[in-house]
């Protein structure tokens, strides 16, 4: 059963989900995971390739764009997951909605930033979760 961690950014924190979906997926990097972000629109996806492109001074997080980039390279991939059948270890969720392809996955990491619409579409999203029986697990980023 796939481990859902939700991440959750303390008001006082800085930055925003997509700095801390770039952050979490560098760290499943170190750790030896392949990561897919699941984004609800490609401009959501444009932004988070820019993001680990130039979010550190001193190192490279090798990433592609689903459909765009080649897999083998990239173990960190962009996009819209539901036409991404190959990744199965991560899953950063930045969408909205519960994706319908999360059970595939090990881990669900989902990042909740201080927008009053993200903060309410995550307390629905972990309502889903616990009332399906999956484990969770809550971290304030500070």
């Amino acid at each position: 059963m796939t481990q859902v961690d939700f991440y959750i950014l303390d008001e006082h924190a800085a930055g925003d989900r997509y700095q801390l979906a770039c952050r979490i997926a560098e760290r499943a990097l170190r750790a030896g995971h392949r990561v897919l972000i699941h984004t609800p629109s490609n401009g959501e996806a444009q932004h988070l390739d820019r993001l680990l492109w130039t979010l550190w001074e001193s190192a490279f997080v090798p990433h592609g764009l689903l459909g765009r980039d080649a897999r083998e390279c990239n173990p960190i991939l962009i996009g819209n997951g539901n036409d991404d059948v190959e990744e199965h270890e991560v899953l950063v969720n930045l969408a909205p909605d519960v994706p319908a392809f999360f059970g595939r996955f090990q881990r669900l990491v989902e990042c909740v930033d201080h927008d009053d619409a993200i903060k309410t579409a995550g307390r629905e999203r972990f309502r889903y979760y616990r009332e399906h029986g999956y484990p969770l697990s809550t971290h304030t980023i500070a």
